[in-house]
């Protein structure tokens, strides 16, 4: 047997080892038991019957109030402390455990101690249970009383009622669940519990009232006691045996429901060494070309009305917010969350109408106080020009009118749409004089007028100069495809036929659309669709 009480090295260096009995086959086999939350009294019958014929325990941890006990009452492990003072994180820890119980347990059946119970927060139990089988190994779990068990207790809590369990260790990936109450684990330091807080303020109000318990129903150890959130750091009282209660807080329950989480976890894994070499490779330069072309996407899906096409282009637009939300949280800058927040925030902020006591008449008295909201936020200070708050790297059809729009805000602009419509007018002639003139740079110069004057038309009329255009384009792309087709049909080249039959075909392809349209009218009135209901 081992001395009562030492490490691994210990016995690497030299410490006492079993003697077996000789002439028989040890079987290689791992009996996982739990110790309880901390009383010898949260030991189970069959756990104790165990460690008291065990000739080899290992413990997970010697700090655990029971352990004295054990050492009272004569029983003799090894424990792996020492693992936690030369190792580089936890995971490296925990594998390390499992790794040296599965070379132990190749001479023979061994206990494998952890506190509260095996299957609640052991990290080692996991592997051993994953690999042990694999490895030729007989894995046997005992249960045992755990952590939850006694916090229920201790505070008088239903677990019917809904509970959420949140390693303290990792709130960066595990986020908790206002609407339910949460037990936050592995708070064992001033430190830790300092990233608790700051976590948890995103989730919940400063004053949300805490609960923190150390050494649930442990006698002489146990310490409950109540705090608001933004105090929780200034307790000098954390230990291994600390963790959180948060009762439930209905008001902001709603903040968790977006499924954004399981995109985010594909990007990040994507992203990852062991992910996909070319996601590995963008930067947010190299991702330009594919928002704008998603965003276009989107366009195009709106142009056919297509609700179906509509619901999987914002699916490809969002994963590009998510990809740049990604590059940003790997080099430290924000995250997608953070994203979500500032936006949200920014919606309340800029709608005090809705949000607010604000009272407005009209559309126009909410741009006012867009504009003025927006000037507040910029600390009051006025740009160099309005016009900065374009884009340069905006399509030229979009900046136009973008540009107008910010000049039409400030009173620079025509009354209604017959002076720009007069505006036309006039560019088209200088256009004609431009040609009859043969200077090309002057042509250039009187066509992009012309196409500024147009597009200041359609904003006018209400009309979205860049979806028109798209819209006609994506017209002209379907029709003479269609007259492609019937080329095809003939067997001969588009370029074979007159001028006549192509017109003919154009025609034939714009009255198709048309009767395709009305059907669709007609079915989307008469059978509900998936988006439509």
């Amino acid at each position: 047997m081992y001395n009562n009480f030492c490490r691994i090295d210990d016995i690497k260096n030299g410490g006492e080892r079993p003697v077996f009995r000789t002439g028989l086959a040890m079987e290689a086999k791992v009996t996982v038991v739990g110790l309880g939350p901390g009383a010898p009294g949260h030991l189970s019958l069959s756990v104790w019957e165990v460690l008291r014929k065990a000739e080899r325990i290992f413990l997970r941890t010697g700090q655990h109030p029971v352990v004295p006990w054990l050492v009272k009452e004569g029983i003799s492990f090894a424990t792996f402390d020492n693992f936690y003072e030369t190792g580089r994180d936890f995971q490296e820890i925990y594998r390390r455990m499992a790794d040296t119980l599965f070379r132990e347990a190749a001479g023979g059946p061994l206990v494998f101690a952890v506190p509260g119970h095996p299957l609640v927060a052991e990290e080692t139990v996991g592997i051993i249970l994953e690999e042990g089988p694999r490895r030729g190994l007989k894995v046997e779990v005992l249960p045992a009383m755990s952590f939850v068990d006694v916090i229920c207790s201790a505070l008088g809590l239903d677990p019917a009622g809904g509970l959420h369990l949140v390693d303290g260790l990792r709130l960066d990936q595990q986020e908790p669940v206002p609407g339910v109450g949460n037990i936050i684990f592995q708070v064992y330091s001033r430190l830790v519990a300092s990233d608790v807080k700051l976590a948890l303020m995103e989730y919940y109000p400063d004053s949300h009232p805490v609960m923190v318990i150390r050494a649930a129903g442990v006698p002489g150890l146990e310490r409950i006691e109540k705090h608001p959130l933004y105090e929780l750091d200034r307790l000098d009282w954390f230990d291994h045996l600390t963790s959180l209660y948060l009762p439930p807080c209905p008001e902001v329950a709603g903040r968790c429901r977006y499924p954004l989480d399981s995109l985010v976890e594909v990007m990040a894994t994507l992203r990852s060494e062991k992910g996909c070499p070319w996601d590995r490779e963008q930067t947010h330069r190299s991702l330009r070309r594919y928002l704008l072309e998603e965003a276009y996407e989107v366009l195009e899906a709106i142009d056919q009305e297509d609700m179906y096409k509509l619901c999987e282009e914002l699916g490809d637009l969002l994963l590009q917010i998510i990809f740049h939300s990604q590059l940003a949280r790997e080099k430290g800058f924000f995250d997608i969350n953070d994203v979500v927040k500032e936006i949200t925030e920014k919606m309340i902020r800029r709608h005090p109408h809705v949000f607010g006591s604000v009272k407005v008449r009209n559309s126009a008295e909410v741009l006012v106080n867009w504009e003025q909201i927006k000037a507040r936020e910029g600390g009051g200070k006025k740009p160099v020009s309005i016009l900065k708050e374009v884009p340069r790297s905006l399509p030229a059809l979009l900046q136009a009118s973008s540009l107008q729009n910010c000049a039409a805000r400030v009173g620079f602009d025509w009354p209604d749409y017959r002076g720009a419509l007069e505006k036309v007018d006039e560019e088209l002639r200088e256009v004609k004089q431009a040609i009859s003139r043969g200077m090309k740079a002057e042509l250039e110069k009187e066509l992009g007028d012309l196409l500024f004057a147009v597009v200041n038309l359609s904003r006018l009329l209400g009309v979205e100069a860049e979806a028109a255009l798209y819209g006609t384009i994506n017209r002209f792309r379907r029709r003479f495809q269609y007259i492609e087709e019937r080329a095809r049909q003939h067997g001969r080249e588009v370029s074979s036929f007159t001028l006549d039959q192509l017109d003919a075909w154009w025609e034939e392809a714009k009255r198709m659309e048309q009767a395709e349209k009305k059907r669709n009218n007609f079915h989307a009135g008469r059978k509900p669709g998936r988006f439509s209901e």
